[in-house]
Protein backbone atom coordinates (compact mmCIF):
# COMPACT_ATOMS: atom_id res chain seq x y z
CA UNK A 1 0.00 0.00 0.00
CA UNK A 2 1.00 3.61 -0.50
CA UNK A 3 2.87 5.24 2.37
CA UNK A 4 0.79 8.38 2.78
CA UNK A 5 0.90 10.85 5.63
CA UNK A 6 -2.29 12.79 6.25
CA UNK A 7 -0.81 16.26 6.70
CA UNK A 8 2.37 17.28 4.86
CA UNK A 9 4.86 19.19 6.97
CA UNK A 10 5.68 22.76 6.00
CA UNK A 11 9.17 23.27 4.58
CA UNK A 12 11.47 26.26 5.09
CA UNK A 13 12.44 28.54 2.23
CA UNK A 14 16.19 28.65 2.41
CA UNK A 15 17.37 30.14 5.68
CA UNK A 16 14.48 32.58 5.87
CA UNK A 17 11.61 32.60 8.33
CA UNK A 18 9.17 31.62 5.59
CA UNK A 19 7.75 28.10 5.62
CA UNK A 20 5.51 26.78 2.86
CA UNK A 21 3.39 23.85 1.72
CA UNK A 22 5.65 21.42 -0.21
CA UNK A 23 3.80 21.96 -3.50
CA UNK A 24 3.41 25.43 -5.01
CA UNK A 25 0.31 26.11 -7.07
CA UNK A 26 1.24 27.67 -10.40
CA UNK A 27 -0.82 30.66 -11.44
CA UNK A 28 0.23 30.77 -15.09
CA UNK A 29 -3.15 29.36 -16.18
CA UNK A 30 -5.18 32.02 -14.32
CA UNK A 31 -6.65 34.31 -16.95
CA UNK A 32 -5.39 32.06 -19.74
CA UNK A 33 -6.87 28.54 -19.82
CA UNK A 34 -8.78 29.09 -16.56
CA UNK A 35 -11.14 32.04 -16.18
CA UNK A 36 -11.69 33.71 -12.83
CA UNK A 37 -14.39 31.30 -11.66
CA UNK A 38 -12.30 28.25 -12.57
CA UNK A 39 -9.23 29.80 -10.97
CA UNK A 40 -11.15 30.52 -7.76
CA UNK A 41 -12.34 26.89 -7.63
CA UNK A 42 -8.78 25.57 -7.95
CA UNK A 43 -7.44 28.05 -5.41
CA UNK A 44 -10.22 27.14 -2.97
CA UNK A 45 -9.45 23.42 -3.31
CA UNK A 46 -5.72 24.03 -2.90
CA UNK A 47 -6.22 26.09 0.25
CA UNK A 48 -8.71 23.57 1.65
CA UNK A 49 -6.01 20.88 1.34
CA UNK A 50 -3.60 23.01 3.37
CA UNK A 51 -1.87 24.68 0.41
CA UNK A 52 -0.50 28.14 1.08
CA UNK A 53 2.15 28.84 -1.60
CA UNK A 54 0.89 30.38 -4.86
CA UNK A 55 3.26 31.27 -7.70
CA UNK A 56 2.52 33.90 -10.33
CA UNK A 57 4.31 36.57 -12.39
CA UNK A 58 3.60 40.02 -13.77
CA UNK A 59 3.82 38.68 -17.35
CA UNK A 60 1.16 35.96 -16.85
CA UNK A 61 -0.51 35.71 -19.29
CA UNK A 62 0.51 38.32 -21.82
CA UNK A 63 0.88 35.66 -24.53
CA UNK A 64 -2.84 34.92 -24.65
CA UNK A 65 -4.90 36.81 -27.27
CA UNK A 66 -6.44 39.91 -25.76
CA UNK A 67 -4.25 39.83 -22.63
CA UNK A 68 -1.68 42.43 -21.63
CA UNK A 69 0.06 40.72 -18.72
CA UNK A 70 -0.95 40.87 -15.10
CA UNK A 71 -4.16 38.90 -15.53
CA UNK A 72 -3.00 36.13 -13.18
CA UNK A 73 -1.98 38.56 -10.45
CA UNK A 74 -5.34 40.33 -10.74
CA UNK A 75 -7.28 37.08 -10.36
CA UNK A 76 -5.14 36.00 -7.41
CA UNK A 77 -5.64 39.39 -5.78
CA UNK A 78 -9.40 39.20 -6.27
CA UNK A 79 -9.41 35.74 -4.67
CA UNK A 80 -7.37 36.87 -1.66
CA UNK A 81 -9.70 39.80 -1.14
CA UNK A 82 -12.90 37.77 -1.55
CA UNK A 83 -11.74 35.00 0.80
CA UNK A 84 -10.13 37.27 3.38
CA UNK A 85 -7.17 34.92 3.70
CA UNK A 86 -4.22 37.12 2.79
CA UNK A 87 -2.31 36.26 5.96
CA UNK A 88 -2.59 32.52 5.30
CA UNK A 89 -1.13 32.61 1.76
CA UNK A 90 2.52 33.01 0.76
CA UNK A 91 2.35 35.08 -2.42
CA UNK A 92 5.23 34.66 -4.85
CA UNK A 93 5.50 36.70 -8.03
CA UNK A 94 8.14 37.62 -10.56
CA UNK A 95 9.21 40.82 -12.30
CA UNK A 96 11.33 41.62 -15.33
CA UNK A 97 9.32 40.10 -18.19
CA UNK A 98 6.15 42.19 -18.37
CA UNK A 99 5.84 43.76 -21.86
CA UNK A 100 5.90 47.23 -20.30
CA UNK A 101 8.71 46.56 -17.80
CA UNK A 102 11.31 44.26 -19.31
CA UNK A 103 14.73 43.82 -17.76
CA UNK A 104 16.14 44.29 -14.28
CA UNK A 105 17.21 47.90 -14.19
CA UNK A 106 16.45 49.65 -10.92
CA UNK A 107 13.63 51.60 -12.55
CA UNK A 108 12.07 48.48 -14.06
CA UNK A 109 12.27 46.40 -10.87
CA UNK A 110 10.71 49.19 -8.86
CA UNK A 111 7.92 50.07 -11.31
CA UNK A 112 7.10 46.40 -11.95
CA UNK A 113 6.94 45.64 -8.23
CA UNK A 114 4.63 48.58 -7.59
CA UNK A 115 2.36 47.41 -10.44
CA UNK A 116 2.30 43.86 -9.04
CA UNK A 117 1.36 45.15 -5.60
CA UNK A 118 -1.54 47.09 -7.11
CA UNK A 119 -2.83 44.13 -9.12
CA UNK A 120 -2.51 41.76 -6.17
CA UNK A 121 -4.11 44.29 -3.84
CA UNK A 122 -1.56 43.62 -1.09
CA UNK A 123 0.96 45.74 0.78
CA UNK A 124 3.86 43.30 0.68
CA UNK A 125 4.95 40.50 -1.65
CA UNK A 126 6.15 37.50 0.35
CA UNK A 127 8.62 36.20 -2.25
CA UNK A 128 9.73 38.36 -5.17
CA UNK A 129 11.68 36.74 -8.00
CA UNK A 130 13.67 38.29 -10.78
CA UNK A 131 12.09 36.37 -13.67
CA UNK A 132 15.08 36.13 -15.99
CA UNK A 133 18.62 37.39 -15.63
CA UNK A 134 19.53 40.68 -17.29
CA UNK A 135 23.22 40.54 -18.11
CA UNK A 136 23.24 44.21 -19.06
CA UNK A 137 22.37 45.20 -15.50
CA UNK A 138 25.08 44.82 -12.84
CA UNK A 139 24.49 42.57 -9.85
CA UNK A 140 24.97 45.59 -7.59
CA UNK A 141 22.04 47.42 -9.18
CA UNK A 142 19.73 44.40 -9.07
CA UNK A 143 20.48 43.41 -5.48
CA UNK A 144 20.60 47.03 -4.33
CA UNK A 145 17.12 47.71 -5.67
CA UNK A 146 15.68 44.49 -4.23
CA UNK A 147 17.22 45.35 -0.86
CA UNK A 148 15.55 48.77 -0.93
CA UNK A 149 12.17 47.13 -1.56
CA UNK A 150 12.73 44.80 1.40
CA UNK A 151 13.73 47.68 3.66
CA UNK A 152 10.66 49.64 2.55
CA UNK A 153 8.44 46.73 3.58
CA UNK A 154 7.16 46.07 0.06
CA UNK A 155 8.90 42.70 -0.26
CA UNK A 156 9.51 40.09 2.43
CA UNK A 157 12.12 37.81 0.79
CA UNK A 158 13.85 37.79 -2.60
CA UNK A 159 14.59 34.99 -5.05
CA UNK A 160 15.71 34.45 -8.63
CA UNK A 161 14.44 32.44 -11.58
CA UNK A 162 16.48 31.37 -14.62
CA UNK A 163 19.82 32.42 -13.16
CA UNK A 164 23.20 30.85 -13.93
CA UNK A 165 25.38 29.39 -11.21
CA UNK A 166 27.96 32.12 -11.84
CA UNK A 167 25.51 35.00 -11.51
CA UNK A 168 23.82 33.39 -8.51
CA UNK A 169 27.15 33.03 -6.71
CA UNK A 170 28.07 36.63 -7.57
CA UNK A 171 24.71 37.88 -6.29
CA UNK A 172 25.01 35.98 -3.01
CA UNK A 173 28.58 37.19 -2.51
CA UNK A 174 27.54 40.81 -3.11
CA UNK A 175 24.70 40.52 -0.61
CA UNK A 176 27.08 39.11 2.00
CA UNK A 177 29.75 41.74 1.37
CA UNK A 178 27.33 44.65 1.54
CA UNK A 179 24.99 43.30 4.20
CA UNK A 180 22.01 43.46 1.83
CA UNK A 181 18.96 41.28 1.25
CA UNK A 182 19.99 37.87 -0.05
CA UNK A 183 18.27 35.38 -2.33
CA UNK A 184 16.62 32.59 -0.32
CA UNK A 185 15.40 30.52 -3.26
CA UNK A 186 15.88 29.87 -6.93
CA UNK A 187 13.31 28.74 -9.49
CA UNK A 188 14.99 26.50 -12.08
CA UNK A 189 13.61 24.52 -15.02
CA UNK A 190 13.84 21.05 -13.46
CA UNK A 191 11.94 17.79 -13.86
CA UNK A 192 12.50 14.12 -14.64
CA UNK A 193 13.16 14.78 -18.32
CA UNK A 194 15.07 18.07 -17.85
CA UNK A 195 17.72 17.55 -15.21
CA UNK A 196 20.84 19.07 -16.72
CA UNK A 197 19.83 22.71 -16.34
CA UNK A 198 19.79 22.41 -12.55
CA UNK A 199 21.79 19.40 -11.37
CA UNK A 200 25.50 20.05 -11.18
CA UNK A 201 26.97 23.51 -10.79
CA UNK A 202 23.75 25.40 -10.07
CA UNK A 203 22.50 22.86 -7.52
CA UNK A 204 25.92 22.95 -5.85
CA UNK A 205 25.71 26.72 -5.31
CA UNK A 206 22.17 26.36 -3.97
CA UNK A 207 23.27 23.66 -1.52
CA UNK A 208 26.40 25.53 -0.42
CA UNK A 209 24.42 28.64 0.50
CA UNK A 210 21.40 26.90 1.99
CA UNK A 211 18.92 28.10 -0.62
CA UNK A 212 15.75 26.29 -1.67
CA UNK A 213 14.92 25.21 -5.21
CA UNK A 214 11.34 25.68 -6.39
CA UNK A 215 11.29 24.00 -9.81
CA UNK A 216 9.03 25.18 -12.61
CA UNK A 217 7.89 22.98 -15.54
CA UNK A 218 7.79 20.27 -12.88
CA UNK A 219 5.57 18.16 -15.16
CA UNK A 220 7.39 19.01 -18.42
CA UNK A 221 4.49 21.00 -19.90
CA UNK A 222 2.14 18.15 -19.01
CA UNK A 223 4.17 15.31 -20.52
CA UNK A 224 4.81 13.73 -17.11
CA UNK A 225 1.07 13.48 -16.44
CA UNK A 226 1.04 10.55 -18.84
CA UNK A 227 -1.71 12.08 -20.98
CA UNK A 228 0.56 12.33 -24.02
CA UNK A 229 1.84 9.07 -25.52
CA UNK A 230 3.14 7.94 -28.93
CA UNK A 231 0.25 6.85 -31.11
CA UNK A 232 -2.23 7.91 -28.48
CA UNK A 233 -5.19 10.21 -29.04
CA UNK A 234 -4.31 13.88 -29.36
CA UNK A 235 -5.22 16.00 -26.36
CA UNK A 236 -6.81 19.33 -27.12
CA UNK A 237 -5.15 21.81 -24.80
CA UNK A 238 -3.19 25.03 -25.02
CA UNK A 239 -0.10 23.22 -23.69
CA UNK A 240 -0.24 20.03 -25.76
CA UNK A 241 2.37 21.25 -28.25
CA UNK A 242 4.93 21.68 -25.47
CA UNK A 243 4.35 18.17 -24.16
CA UNK A 244 4.36 16.60 -27.63
CA UNK A 245 8.03 17.42 -28.22
CA UNK A 246 9.01 14.65 -25.80
CA UNK A 247 7.19 11.93 -27.75
CA UNK A 248 10.18 11.27 -30.03
CA UNK A 249 12.71 11.21 -27.18
CA UNK A 250 13.62 7.62 -26.14
CA UNK A 251 14.82 8.77 -22.73
CA UNK A 252 11.55 10.60 -22.07
CA UNK A 253 9.61 7.48 -23.00
CA UNK A 254 11.75 5.41 -20.61
CA UNK A 255 10.83 7.89 -17.89
CA UNK A 256 7.15 7.50 -18.72
CA UNK A 257 7.46 3.70 -18.44
CA UNK A 258 9.16 4.03 -15.05
CA UNK A 259 6.48 6.46 -13.88
CA UNK A 260 3.79 3.99 -14.92
CA UNK A 261 5.48 1.24 -12.91
CA UNK A 262 5.81 3.29 -9.72
CA UNK A 263 2.37 4.86 -10.11
CA UNK A 264 0.77 1.41 -10.41
CA UNK A 265 2.50 0.27 -7.23
CA UNK A 266 1.05 3.21 -5.31
CA UNK A 267 -2.28 3.30 -7.17
CA UNK A 268 -1.81 6.95 -8.11
CA UNK A 269 -1.33 8.90 -11.34
CA UNK A 270 2.06 9.43 -13.02
CA UNK A 271 1.91 13.15 -12.20
CA UNK A 272 1.87 12.31 -8.49
CA UNK A 273 5.05 10.26 -8.85
CA UNK A 274 6.80 12.90 -10.98
CA UNK A 275 6.20 15.54 -8.30
CA UNK A 276 7.06 13.16 -5.46
CA UNK A 277 10.42 12.47 -7.15
CA UNK A 278 11.12 16.21 -7.24
CA UNK A 279 10.09 16.70 -3.63
CA UNK A 280 12.57 13.97 -2.68
CA UNK A 281 15.51 15.70 -4.35
CA UNK A 282 18.15 17.51 -2.28
CA UNK A 283 17.54 21.29 -2.02
CA UNK A 284 14.01 21.10 -3.51
CA UNK A 285 11.40 22.72 -1.27
CA UNK A 286 8.26 22.84 -3.38
CA UNK A 287 7.86 22.08 -7.09
CA UNK A 288 5.43 24.23 -9.05
CA UNK A 289 2.61 22.83 -11.14
CA UNK A 290 -0.64 24.32 -12.35
CA UNK A 291 -4.14 22.95 -12.63
CA UNK A 292 -6.98 24.25 -14.78
CA UNK A 293 -9.61 22.28 -12.87
CA UNK A 294 -10.09 20.85 -9.39
CA UNK A 295 -9.89 17.36 -10.92
CA UNK A 296 -6.42 18.10 -12.28
CA UNK A 297 -5.34 19.40 -8.88
CA UNK A 298 -6.01 16.19 -6.93
CA UNK A 299 -3.02 14.12 -8.20
CA UNK A 300 -0.70 17.08 -7.64
CA UNK A 301 -1.74 17.44 -4.02
CA UNK A 302 -1.27 13.69 -3.52
CA UNK A 303 2.48 14.06 -4.11
CA UNK A 304 2.91 16.00 -0.87
CA UNK A 305 2.02 13.00 1.26
CA UNK A 306 3.62 10.20 -0.73
CA UNK A 307 7.12 8.98 0.05
CA UNK A 308 8.94 6.99 -2.61
CA UNK A 309 11.17 4.10 -1.60
CA UNK A 310 14.89 4.08 -2.33
CA UNK A 311 14.31 1.45 -5.04
CA UNK A 312 11.61 3.56 -6.68
CA UNK A 313 13.81 6.65 -6.66
CA UNK A 314 16.63 4.59 -8.17
CA UNK A 315 14.34 3.29 -10.91
CA UNK A 316 13.30 6.84 -11.85
CA UNK A 317 16.87 8.11 -11.63
CA UNK A 318 18.12 5.38 -13.95
CA UNK A 319 15.36 5.95 -16.50
CA UNK A 320 15.97 9.69 -16.57
CA UNK A 321 19.77 9.66 -16.46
Amino acid sequence: MTDIQQVPAAVPLGRSELTVFPFSLGGNVFGWTADEAQSFAVLDAYAAAGGDFVDTADVYSAWAPGNQGGESETILGNWLRSRGNREQIVVATKVGQHPEAQGLSAANIRSATEASLRRLGIERIDLLYTHRDDLETPVAEIIGTLDELVREGKVRQIAASNLSAERLAASLAFSDQQGLAKYVAIQPHYNLVSRGTYEGELAAVVAEHGLSAIPYFALAAGFLTGKYRPGGPSVASARAEGAARYLDDPRALRVLTALDTVAAAHQVEPATIALAWLIAQPTVAAPIASARTVEQLAPLLAATTLRLTADELALLDTASA
